[in-house]
C-alpha cells in the first residue's frame, strides 16, 4: 500500500495535482477493463488491467482496483465503456453486466461517477495525444481549429469526429459504420456480391471491422476458386503479414483499401481539414504493414478533390490507452460545468485583467469574491458595492463580450448552478423516504436544466408576441395537464385580458367555434394526440384564432398549431403519473407570463410586477423580490 501511494509523489512534485485527490479513469471492455490514477492533469499512474470474468460487475472490479492500489475511496472517477449510454441504466452489449450509474455512485462513495461511450472518450483523445502516441501515414498537414475525423475499426466500425466550438471542442455522436459500403474496383465488386448474397444489407462495418476481415477472406476465397480454411480475423491478419498465404495477404489489402476509401468519404463530408485518425483494435496492431498498404492511395483517389485530400493527414494512434486522455477530459469538463472547478468565466474575467479600465476591474474583483451575490443583485446594489456607477456595470459587461449584464448573468448562472447533475435516477421498490425524495428533486431539477438548454427561443418570443396582444384567451387541457391550463387561466387574468380555462372536451370544441380572429388559444397536452382536443383546436383554427402548443414537438397538436413550443421529456412509463412534465410546462407558463408583463409594462415595471405577483386583495408571493430584481434589470 505505501509503495502504490509513494508512486504519486514525483508527479505531485512536478505538475499541479487535484486538491481533492486523483481521480480514477478506467476503460471498461467485454475482455478487460484498464484503470488508471489521474493524480495531476494528464499524468496517468497505477495503470492495470483486469480480467471482467474475475468479477461479478461494474462496482466489483473498481472496487478491486481501489484496493489494490491503496485507495478507500477517491472523489471523482470517469469511465469509458463499450456500451451505448442513453440514461442512468446500462445494460452491456457484450458482457453480461448491467448496473445504474447512480447505484455505483453510492456504493462506492464517488461524488462524481462519469459514464461516457468508449468512442466518445477516443475522440475527445485525439487533441491530447503527442507526436510519440500516433503515426502519420502519407503527407499533409493539419489545419488548427478545423474539424477532426475519427475511425475505428474493431469488432464493428466507430465513426466520429471532434467538433471545434466558440470555446471547447465537442464530440459528435455518429452511426457512420452503418452507412452503405460503396466498392472502388472490380474486386470490391465481388466482395459485394458475395455478401449481398448473405447479408439483407452490407455496410461498411459488415466488411471493415474484424468480422469483415473473415467475411472479405472468404469472398476472396471463392473468387480464387480455392476453399477457404477456418481462419478467423486475427489467423488472416498473421499469414498476410508472414507472406503465407496469397488470399490472405489480399484480404488486408483489400480491407486497407476499403477503410481508405471510407476514411476520405468522412473527411470530404466533415470538411477535416484537423486529419483523420484511426484507433480501434485492428490497425494500430498492424505496424509498418498498414504504412506500406494501399490505405493511403486510396485515400487520396477522389479525383477532382485530390489534391483536397492530398493536403489532409492521416494518422495511426499508437498510445497505449489513449481513451484515459478522453475520459481526462470530459470529466474536467464535466466538473467544471458543476462548478467543481474553476467557471470558464470567471477565467476569462481573471484574464482579462488590465485590458479592463480601474472602475471595470473593481466590478470585477466584486464578480471573482462574490460571484452568487452578483448573479442575485440588482444593477444599483452591484454598483454600489463595487463602488462604481451603474454605467460602468454595463461597460464591464461588454469589455467581455456581453451586450448587457442580463447576457452575463446568463452565462455567469450557466457556470455556477451546474451543482445539479444532469442525470435521471430509477425509484425502486425498497427506497427510503430520503432516496425518494432525493431521486424525484433530482429527476425534476436535471429535466429542468436540460429543457433550458435545448428550448425554442424564437418559439416563446413567437407566443409571447401572441399572448400580448390578444383579445381573449382560452387554455385547454385534458387529465393531468388540466391543473396546467388553470394556474395559466390564473395568472393571466391579472393582466386583465378575458381568459378561462377548460379541461371538458365538449366546453373546448362550443367555445372554440366562438372564437374569432384576435383570440388565442394555448392548448397544453403531454402527448400532443387526444383527438378531443385536436378538434377543439381545429375548430378554435377556423374561426380564425390562433394556437399556442405546449406539447411534444412532432406530435398531431405541434404540427396544427400557430406556434409550438415543444417539450419532449419521455416520463417514467412505470408510475403512470404525469410528474416532471407536469412541472416543465408549469415553468413554460411562467416564462410566458413574465414575458408578456415585461412586453406590456416595459416603461413601468412596478406595474408589470404587481401584475404578476399578486392576487387580488392579497399580499404578494414571496418570490416578489426576486421577480422584481429580473424585472428592473430588463427595464433598465
Amino acid at each position: 500500500m505505501a509503495a502504490s501511494v509513494a508512486g504519486f509523489l514525483p508527479v505531485l512534485s512536478r505538475g499541479k495535482f487535484f486538491a481533492d485527490g486523483p481521480r480514477l479513469l478506467a476503460d471498461v471492455g467485454a475482455t478487460n477493463a484498464r484503470f488508471a490514477l489521474e493524480v495531476a492533469p494528464g499524468h496517468f499512474d497505477a495503470i492495470e488491467v483486469l480480467r471482467c470474468d474475475d468479477y461479478a460487475g461494474l462496482a466489483d472490479v473498481m472496487r478491486a482496483y481501489l484496493k489494490r492500489v491503496g485507495l478507500k475511496r477517491v472523489s471523482h472517477a470517469g469511465i469509458a465503456i463499450a456500451n451505448p449510454i442513453g440514461g442512468d441504466l446500462v445494460r452491456m452489449t457484450n458482457r453480461n453486466w448491467s448496473f445504474s450509474i447512480e447505484e455505483v455512485r453510492q456504493r462506492l462513495d464517488f461524488s462524481t461517477l462519469l459514464v461516457v461511450n468508449d468512442f466518445t472518450a477516443l475522440a475527445m483523445a485525439l487533441r491530447h495525444l503527442n507526436a510519440d502516441q500516433r503515426v502519420q501515414i502519407g503527407g499533409g498537414s493539419p489545419q488548427p481549429n478545423s474539424v477532426i475525423g475519427l475511425l475505428g475499426p474493431g469488432t464493428g466500425l466507430g465513426v466520429s469526429a471532434l467538433i471545434p466550438t466558440e470555446d471547447r471542442w465537442v464530440t459528435l455522436g455518429s452511426e457512420g459504420g452503418h452507412t452503405s459500403f460503396a466498392p472502388n474496383d472490380e474486386r470490391e465488386l465481388d466482395v459485394l456480391r458475395y455478401c449481398m448474397k448473405r447479408l439483407p444489407h452490407v455496410s461498411g462495418e459488415r466488411l471493415i471491422s474484424g468480422p469483415g476481415i473473415e467475411l472479405t477472406y472468404r469472398a476472396l476465397c471463392e473468387r480464387a476458386g480455392v476453399a477457404p480454411l477456418p481462419r478467423q480475423a486475427k489467423d488472416v491478419v498473421e499469414a498476410a503479414v508472414a507472406g503465407t498465404d496469397p488470399v490472405c495477404v489480399e484480404t488486408l489489402d483489400c480491407f486497407c483499401s476499403m477503410l481508405g476509401t471510407v476514411a476520405s468519404n468522412l473527411a470530404v463530408t466533415l470538411g477535416a481539414l484537423g486529419g483523420i485518425y484511426i484507433g480501434g483494435g485492428i490497425v494500430p496492431r498492424l505496424g509498418a504493414r498498414f504504412e506500406h498498404s494501399p490505405f493511403r492511395a486510396r485515400f487520396e483517389a477522389k479525383g477532382r478533390f485530390a489534391e483536397y485530400l492530398a493536403a489532409i493527414p492521416t494518422y495511426v494512434i499508437t498510445a497505449p490507452y489513449p481513451a484515459f486522455h478522453g475520459v481526462s477530459a470530459i470529466l474536467a469538463d464535466t466538473l467544471r460545468g458543476r462548478g467543481e472547478g474553476e467557471s470558464s468565466l470567471l477565467d476569462s474575467i481573471r484574464a482579462a485583467g488590465d485590458s479592463l479600465s480601474k472602475a471595470e476591474q473593481r466590478v470585477a474583483q466584486l464578480v471573482l469574491a462574490r460571484p452568487r451575490a452578483v448573479l442575485n443583485d440588482p444593477i444599483i446594489e452591484i454598483a454600489r458595492q463595487a463602488e462604481v456607477s451603474q454605467p460602468t456595470v454595463i461597460r464591464f459587461c461588454r469589455s467581455l463580450g456581453f451586450q448587457g449584464l442580463s447576457d452575463f448573468k446568463l452565462k455567469l448562472a450557466s457556470g455556477l448552478t451546474g451543482t445539479v447533475p444532469v442525470r435521471h435516477s430509477q425509484v425502486k421498490d425498497g427506497d427510503s423516504a430520503p432516496d425518494i425524495s432525493a431521486k424525484v428533486m433530482e429527476n425534476t431539477a436535471s429535466a429542468i436544466l436540460r429543457f433550458r438548454d435545448s428550448i425554442n427561443v424564437a418559439a416563446i418570443e413567437e407566443a409571447t408576441s401572441l399572448l400580448r396582444h390578444a383579445k381573449r384567451l382560452e387554455f385547454y387541457a385534458i387529465g393531468n395537464s388540466a391543473v396546467v391550463a388553470l394556474d395559466a387561466q390564473l395568472k393571466f387574468f391579472r393582466f386583465r385580458v378575458p381568459c378561462v380555462s377548460y379541461s371538458d372536451a365538449h366546453l373546448q370544441l362550443q367555445s372554440a367555434e366562438c372564437l374569432g380572429p384576435g383570440d388565442v388559444v394555448l392548448a397544453v397536452s403531454t402527448s400532443g394526440r387526444p383527438s378531443d382536443l385536436l378538434r377543439a383546436v381545429d375548430a378554435a383554427l377556423a374561426a380564425g384564432a390562433d394556437v399556442i402548443a405546449i406539447t411534444a414537438s412532432k406530435s398531431p397538436l405541434a404540427r396544427k398549431a400557430t406556434v409550438c413550443i415543444g417539450l419532449d421529456h419521455v416520463e417514467d412509463g412505470q408510475t403512470f403519473v404525469s410528474m416532471i412534465v407536469r412541472i416543465l410546462q408549469l415553468v413554460v407558463i411562467d416564462v410566458l407570463a413574465v414575458g408578456v408583463a415585461l412586453q406590456r409594462d416595459a416603461d413601468n415595471p412596478e406595474r408589470a410586477l404587481n401584475a404578476i405577483t399578486q392576487h387580488d386583495g392579497e399580499r404578494p408571493f414571496e418570490a416578489e423580490p426576486a421577480l422584481r430584481t429580473r424585472i428592473s434589470h430588463v427595464a433598465g
